[in-house]
């Protein structure tokens, strides 16, 4: 596959910046690895966007500002994990990973939720954001998150009622 026409500009900037943004995002996550894959990541979208970063003001602010709410949103997302594995681990139950034939089917059933109540789902419940964050993620009003809850559940329900009561758990502790 030909290579796309350089962009020396681009080009000139990730030789510029790549160095640097790893180093800032290792100070700031604390580890390399992790802040080589939120540069890259970074550095992808600006790519993807050059044509209209490249007219910005700042096309390196732009790109620090991406980098680091990347970090931001990975701090976020590891922080719910462990809260929600402490609320397992609360409720006595193993707090290890599902089997592979309990997480395949927890994905194919989440899967074929329509795509609505399949991000209500994650939000509310991977992501553990609350009624109103969720809201305002999915640029609607509560109510409607609440009845996507309410429908995503229902029709959850039949899968798991037979394997375990983790789904009534869950309804236990949403305030729906």
């Amino acid at each position: 596959m030909p290579r796309p026409a350089a962009q020396p500009a681009l080009e000139q900037m990730i030789i510029d910046e790549h160095r640097r943004l790893v180093g800032a995002l290792a100070l700031y996550v604390g580890d390399v690895g992790v802040a080589e894959e939120l540069a890259n990541e970074a550095l992808i979208r600006l790519c993807s966007r050059w044509a209209q970063v490249s007219r910005m003001e700042s096309p390196r602010g732009w790109l620090y500002t991406v980098a680091f709410n990347l970090a931001r949103s990975r701090w976020r997302r590891l922080t719910a994990e462990r809260r929600a594995h402490d609320r397992v681990a609360q409720r006595g139950v193993p707090s290890g990973r599902p089997d592979d034939d309990d997480a395949m089917m927890i994905r194919a059933a989440v899967a074929a939720l329509p795509p609505r109540q399949r991000l209500v789902v994650i939000l509310r419940f991977y992501d553990d954001l609350s009624v109103a964050d969720t809201a305002a993620l999915m640029d609607c009003a509560p109510g409607t998150v609440k009845s996507l809850t309410s429908h995503a559940l229902a029709a959850l329900r039949p899968l798991f009622a037979a394997t375990d009561a983790r789904l009534g758990t869950i309804e236990e502790n949403e305030h729906v």
